[in-house]
């Protein structure tokens, strides 16, 4: 989500929040990878989202009224839902045929892929370090996956599609931007995704088998909503480019929650590639991080009796 910070730019709640948040979505990845060995990928995935866009209307919707759903770009918003929505299938179905640390590894390179992206689709410029870092990002992911290896098998494709598609989707997102609510945008993509999935039910739904699995189910919805909630508020207190780096404890948590639920722990070249991704996406924020402040530099000694 863009979001310019409004205050407390240096607040450390910025990063607690983005840490936070992203501890969310490890909860939320773990539990859908547990449900995988049960349900049908489609069933879980339209419970992300029907509970999501739920927790939304309930939380932000007696307080934002119509202004929640009214927007004047709807077709870029439907089709950031339909981006979200096949990038959580490519990465259900992923970490349902692979170990969660490596999946959500892989998918981690998709802010790489934004700047790559950016400077076709937005005309961004991208300097010779950036150009490094993104060909960093990619031998990481390399690195994990190992093609011609015997570690590679077809399923190490649907991490990289997951990420292709949550890159647009921010694209899309970095394009409405000052045009529309972060709210609202939240909304259409629980939306959306709801929506999609719920025409496949009844083809792949499957009654809960236990009262534990159906809190699972509404629990996946609810921990991403907040998860999103919690990301828009974190924005509200420092940039971007301040925390994207504190996004990446994701795999700390990923990997630790991988050991202990699943029993599955990175081999040392899967860490290597870990290690390299993690290494170009903090290069390229702070890369950003330090442009920034060159900027406001600039301007203040332009400014007029400076």
């Amino acid at each position: 989500m863009s979001a310019t910070p409004t205050a407390h730019t240096h607040s450390p709640r910025g990063p607690v929040m983005i840490m936070a948040a992203v501890a969310l979505f490890v909860v939320m990845d773990t539990m859908s990878k547990y449900l995988s060995r049960f349900y049908p990928v489609p069933a879980i995935v339209w419970a992300r989202y029907f509970f999501h866009v739920l927790l939304v209307l309930i939380v932000l919707g007696p307080r934002l009224g119509l202004s929640l759903v009214r927007t004047r770009r709807l077709r870029v918003q439907l089709a950031r839902g339909l981006l979200l929505a096949g990038s959580t299938l490519f990465f259900v179905f992923g970490i349902k045929q692979m170990p969660l640390a490596e999946t959500s590894s892989i998918t981690v390179i998709a802010p790489v892929l934004v700047r790559l992206m950016g400077s076709f689709f937005l005309k961004e410029r991208v300097e010779t370090a950036r150009w490094l870092a993104v060909a960093g990002g990619f031998a990481g992911v390399l690195i994990i996956i190992r093609p011609g290896g015997g570690v590679f098998t077809w399923a190490s494709v649907l991490p990289l599609c997951c990420a292709v598609c949550f890159a647009s989707y921010q694209i899309l997102t970095r394009k409405l931007a000052n045009l529309e609510s972060p709210y609202t945008s939240i909304f259409y993509s629980g939306l959306v995704g709801s929506v999609v999935m719920s025409l496949t039910l009844p083809y792949v739904w499957i009654q809960p088998q236990s009262l534990i699995h159906g809190l699972m189910f509404v629990l996946i919805g609810i921990v991403g909503g907040l998860s999103h909630l919690v990301l828009i508020k974190a924005y509200d207190y420092a940039p971007a480019s301040t925390l994207a780096p504190f996004s990446y404890t994701q795999l700390i948590w990923v990997t630790l929650s991988g050991y202990l639920v699943f029993g599955h722990f990175p081999d040392r070249w899967s860490l290597v590639g870990i290690a390299v991704i993690m290494v170009s996406g903090i290069y390229i924020a702070t890369h950003q991080q330090m442009s920034d402040r060159q900027q406001r530099a600039e301007l203040r000694e332009s400014a007029p009796g400076a």
